[in-house]
Formats: structure tokens, sequence, C-alpha cells
């Protein structure tokens, strides 16, 4: 009789042991696994914000455990706000949909009350940092402008996309902090089709481009036969390529050290140019598993070899770091906040 009573126990041990070992194994499944990820770009297609996010979309999936397939979907629409709105209020909040915006969606809420109220860039999560940029001015070279100063003084005509995209806020950044008198015309759609209407002489110029952008459309852009040049560098110290060939800074204009200090911070977003945002309840272990996978497609041999074939430069940035420089950025002082938002008319 107990020989009975022990085999039926026996029996269910065993049944309830390959139970948990089959539970076990399905949640040791990585999160990833079977699941698509989509990387949403906040612009137009052809543009510099565009070929990182789809150079990051088509190498993201081989390093994140479980190897989903990751789309790239442009979303554009104000300087990259619609993409953060999406993903701080409405993506979903597991990983399965992140953002690659322009660095004036992270620096525009601290001038704007109430664009803070639509996205607060101090509770994203940040994946990482797909490239630090310089950014330039590109004049047709017969714009007549021949220094950053006859720039700032003249009323040359400068395309641009909208408000909050660089291609609008650095050159009227130049206009309320140096004194310039740049006549901005935006509405395109992105700088693309700006850059093809400086081609058909609509517009002279285009300021807020980033070089690697400019090496990707104009890869003949240091000869002196093409119709336009680089004019100026928008940054705090500079591309090597550039400085080498004496391309002026437009801090150098700064007339004195209030102006000097507001522009240094305005141009400090260049730090963190392609970052990738994450919805602020991503879940922590969810967010580690991203970082670690976005630093080692940033490194990975295929997708270096990508960029140098596009003619590119990949300076990325882990997202602790890119964390980092934007809490520090909502940490400037507020008189130096103020004089930028005069600056921009915010």
């Amino acid at each position: 009789m107990t020989k009975h009573i022990i085999l039926p126990t026996l029996a269910g041990a065993a049944l309830a042991s390959i139970f948990a070992v089959s539970a076990s194994a399905q949640s040791a499944q990585p999160f990833f696994k079977d699941k698509q990820v989509t990387i949403a770009i906040g612009s137009s297609t052809g543009g510099g914000l565009d070929t990182y996010g789809r150079l990051v979309a088509r190498h993201f999936g081989k390093h994140l455990a479980g190897n989903p397939q990751v789309i790239a979907s442009n979303m554009p629409g104000a300087g990259g706000g619609v993409v953060a709105s999406h993903v701080y209020a409405r993506a979903p909040k597991d990983g399965t949909f992140v953002g690659v915006v322009f660095p004036s969606v992270i620096v525009d809420p601290l001038l704007s009350e109430s664009l803070r109220r639509t996205y607060d860039p101090a509770k994203f999560r940040y994946v990482g940092n797909a490239h630090s940029e310089v950014l330039v001015c590109l004049l047709r070279r017969d714009a007549g402008p021949k220094t950053p100063a006859e720039l700032i003084a003249s009323d040359v005509i400068i395309g641009a996309t909208a408000p909050g995209s660089t291609t609008f806020d650095f050159p009227t950044i130049a206009n309320g902090l140096l004194g310039g008198k740049l006549k901005i015309v935006a509405g395109y759609k992105g700088s693309r089709e700006v850059t093809l209407a400086m081609e058909r002489n609509e517009v002279q110029g285009i300021c807020g481009l980033g070089w690697s952008t400019v090496k990707v459309q104009f890869p003949d852009i240091l000869k002196t036969d093409l119709f336009a040049r680089v004019f100026a560098q928008e940054d705090l110290k500079g591309h090597p390529q550039l400085n080498q060939l004496k391309v002026p800074l437009m801090l150098d204009q700064a007339k004195n050290e209030t102006d000097r200090r507001a522009l240094e911070m305005f141009y400090s977003q260049n730090s963190f140019a392609r970052p990738v945002i994450a919805p602020p309840e991503i879940p922590a272990e969810r967010l580690a598993e991203m970082r670690r996978a976005f630093d080692a497609t940033m490194k990975d041999a295929e997708l270096l070899a990508e960029a140098d074939k596009m003619n590119i430069d990949v300076h990325p940035l882990a997202g602790e770091e890119v964390e980092k420089f934007v809490a520090r950025m909502f940490e400037t002082p507020a008189d130096t906040v103020e004089r930028v938002k005069k600056a921009l008319g915010r």
C-alpha cells in the first residue's frame, strides 16, 4: 500500500519538476526575442538625423539579446518634438519604441515652460548618443560676405526647416546674440531640401547643419570650384579638419562675456547631436540591456565600415554620459538661460 502512495507522489514531483524547468526556460528567454523595435526618427528622410538613425537601426538588433527586428520610421514635425511627445506620453514603455531626435528637443524645454508640460527632457532615459557633431554654416560663393562679421551684418537669406530645428535655431541665435541681420526663410521639409534650394539660388545659405551631413551631401565641399563653401563653425572648439583649414568659429564674434557664456551654453548641445531617447517609465533592466547593446552597436566593425564608406564620422556617447550632460544643462544659471531665451525670441 505504501508503494502505491509513493509512486503517484514521485510522479507528481517529476511533473512539477518538468513544469518548473519549462517555466524557468520560458522566463530565461530574452525580452526582445520575436519582438519588433521601432526607432522613430524626428525628421524627414535624407538629412543628417535620418542618416544616423537608419545607420543605428541597421545594426542595433544583432546586439540586443534576442536579436529582434529593428525598423526605422520617420516622424517629422515640430523640429523633432512630435517624436519626443510620442515617446514621452504615448509610445510603449517597454523598450520596443525609442526615438532619435535633434538636440534642440532637449534644449528647448529649458527655454519654455509650456514645452516642459508636453515632455520633460530631464525625465527621458537616454539609450545613447550616435554622434557628437560640429555644426556649420554653408554659403553660396556668390552670396557676398567673406567673413563671419560680414555675414552677421548682412541680410543674406538663410533657409531653414522649422523652429526647434538646428537649421532654424542656430541662425536665430546668431541674430539674437551677435546682432545679426540674417533673413531666415523657414518651411523646408528637411536639410536636404534647403541645400537643394541653395543650389537653385532660392536661398543663399544654411546654418546649423552637421559637418557629417555636409560631407555626405557634398563630398567635394572643400574644393574651390563648388557653388558653396563652409563659411563658419557653430561650435565650442570646431572640427579638427575644419580648424586645420582655418574655418572660423562663430563663437569668436561674441561682443561681451555675457553673450559668450550664453552662446557657449547653446553650442554645448552639439555634444549630444543624435540622442536616442526612451520613455521615463522603461524598466531599469531593459534600459541597461539597450544601453549595453547600443554601446556594442557603435563599436561594431560593420557599422564603422559602413560609416566610413558613407563618409560620415561616428563619435558616440554612452547613455549615462548623455544624462549627465542634460542634467548639467538644466542647472545653467537663470540669467544665462534668460539671455538665450531672449535671443531666440522665446
